[in-house]
């Protein structure tokens, strides 16, 4: 069955010189794709002239809107070209993004594998400096992270990415001359300070990119990555440590934050040829997949394509804060990442199940694989059904019961297992939490990029508290009862959330509303189609 062309009346009769149509915002693109007397061109019609007016304004911050306003476009989804263009996207930003995330999430969790290497005798840390250290982190994450995120809506993502990974390799080098407890905590709390724009900006990126019904599996892809850090994790601590202990005289544990560090550096200057910008003026597109690109968000987004409205930072602060569903966001995202907090403990806790050494770092990998067949499982599965609550209160309410039934239990083996399973089910609905958000605040861009920043913000604070709740060892029963009350939690959110959602839908909202008042005017006065009807997702 051919797919259905996205309707030209609800985008034909917009002039071309309203000033919404000429956004700065990133995915200002593809607000005209058909004649203004709404005769269709093909993608590859060969009477189009494809090349801008040499005057025409091509920075970062007017990005090039000259071909998506003056070029009409028919979009189908599901076409060969869309296909082509998704793969062609895919192919370019996904392998950047993930292998980068992997790294940062390696260079900032290396610290748990550290500390059983040897760095808590050298540097004689107590279990009050360590959680101390781990939370210091998130000091600084929080501190900058609404900021970069506001930042990077003016900015080259292709630039600012790679510049924060360089920052964030370097500083993570710096790790490895640490002499004292106290210079610990402070480059700690610098690495965090650089990190921070990283993975809300790369959320932003990919929402700037991707229909909603695709979003969850790229961010599970990207999750997956980062878990799959914590495997990694282990092997390439495991071998740094015990094979280069005391080379040339410094201790193996020195040694991991140097090739850690010193990789992430590299990999920075490499994806600046790859990474992408916005649809608009990304390099490796040719003209006519730009104006795909934004086509497709159009027909995606139509009252979001139609009345791009531009906010300064503040007001587009302003405009995320007084939102009430981005309450009911960050307290899901919240609730989920106070639940992953044993992640920093994960090598000490295999210790206490009876593995030393090596051995003990080794068997955090089988946890994380669980984790990453978890977030592939659940977000490929969200987004063929269309559905967010559910497959947000479901696998964290059975998180909630492995944690639970740990607190409970003492044998090792079955602790182990237990957890596995908890972490399927918390790292698992973390993508869909993020991706049900970009699409219940995705208007507009400025506006996404806050919330999406705010969400993650409120989200890490999780791990201010949740570093000291492990500290009873070797039964952790705080740790497991609170992250069980976590994840119960959650579940209990999104179902309120998505019944609140339902009845209150986000067209109802303050700046929503103003914002496409001109065209609630233009429908009732005929000169606009009302839209048609989207498929739901949930």
């Amino acid at each position: 069955m051919t797919p259905p062309v996205v309707p030209p009346a609800s985008l034909a009769s917009v002039s071309l010189s309203t000033p919404s149509l000429t956004a700065h915002s990133p995915t200002a693109v593809g607000s005209e794709i058909f004649h203004a007397d709404q005769s269709p061109l093909k993608l590859n019609d060969p009477s189009i002239d494809w090349s801008p007016p040499s005057s025409q304004n091509t920075s970062t911050e007017k990005p090039f809107n000259y071909l998506f306003e003056n070029s009409p476009r028919v979009y189908i989804p599901g076409s060969e070209e869309d296909k082509q263009l998704v793969r062609t996207i895919d192919l370019h930003m996904l392998p950047c993004i993930c292998f980068l995330y992997l790294l940062n999430y390696l260079d900032r969790s290396s610290i748990g594998n550290a500390r059983i290497g040897g760095m808590g005798q050298d540097l004689e840390l107590s279990s009050a400096d360590y959680s101390l250290a781990v939370l210091i982190f998130f000091v600084g994450y929080l501190l900058a992270e609404i900021p970069s995120n506001m930042l990077l809506t003016r900015v080259r993502p292709s630039l600012f990415i790679p510049l924060i990974t360089f920052s964030w390799g370097l500083v993570a080098t710096l790790l490895s001359v640490v002499k004292t407890k106290e210079g610990l905590i402070g480059v700690r709390f610098v690495l965090g300070f650089v990190e921070s724009g990283f993975f809300p900006g790369v959320i932003f990126l990919l929402s700037s990119w991707y229909r909603k019904s695709e979003l969850a599996k790229r961010i599970g892809f990207l999750y997956t990555a980062g878990i799959l850090s914590g495997a990694f994790g282990g092997l390439i601590s495991g071998g740094v440590i015990t094979g280069l202990d005391d080379a040339r005289g410094i201790r193996g544990w020195r040694w991991l934050f140097i090739i850690e560090g010193a990789i992430t550096m590299f990999a920075s200057i490499v994806v600046v040829f790859f990474m992408p910008d916005w649809p608009s003026n990304t390099k490796w597109l040719t003209l006519e997949q730009r104006a795909l690109a934004g086509a497709r968000l159009a027909a995606d987004r139509p009252a979001h394509a139609q009345s791009q409205i531009i906010l300064t930072h503040l007001q587009a602060f302003k405009a995320a804060v007084t939102d009430w569903r981005i309450y009911l966001f960050c307290f899901m995202d919240l609730m989920i990442l106070s639940g992953t907090t044993i992640s920093y403990f994960i090598p000490t806790i295999t210790q206490t199940l009876g593995y030393t050494g090596q051995m003990a770092q080794f068997m955090t990998v089988p946890i994380y694989v669980c984790a990453c067949a978890g977030i592939l499982a659940i977000s490929l599965s969200a987004d063929f059904f269309k559905d967010r609550v559910f497959h947000v209160a479901i696998p964290t309410a059975i998180a909630g019961v492995m944690y639970a039934t740990c607190a409970g239990i003492s044998s090792p083996e079955a602790r182990y297992g237990l957890i596995c399973i908890g972490f399927a089910g918390t790292y698992g609905a973390l993508p869909i939490v993020l991706a049900w958000l970009s699409r219940e605040l995705n208007f507009p861009d400025s506006k996404r990029a806050v919330s999406q920043a705010l969400v993650n913000t409120v989200g890490n604070s999780a791990s201010i508290y949740g570093s000291f709740l492990w500290s009873d060892a070797p039964q952790f029963t705080t740790g497991f009862v609170s992250t069980a009350v976590f994840c119960f939690s959650c579940a209990i959110a999104a179902i309120v959330g998505h019944l609140l959602f339902t009845k209150y839908p986000s067209r109802t909202t303050g700046l929503d509303r103003d914002a496409r008042v001109s065209i609630d005017i233009q429908r009732s006065i005929g000169r606009l189609e009302k839209p048609k009807q989207e498929d739901p997702v949930v």
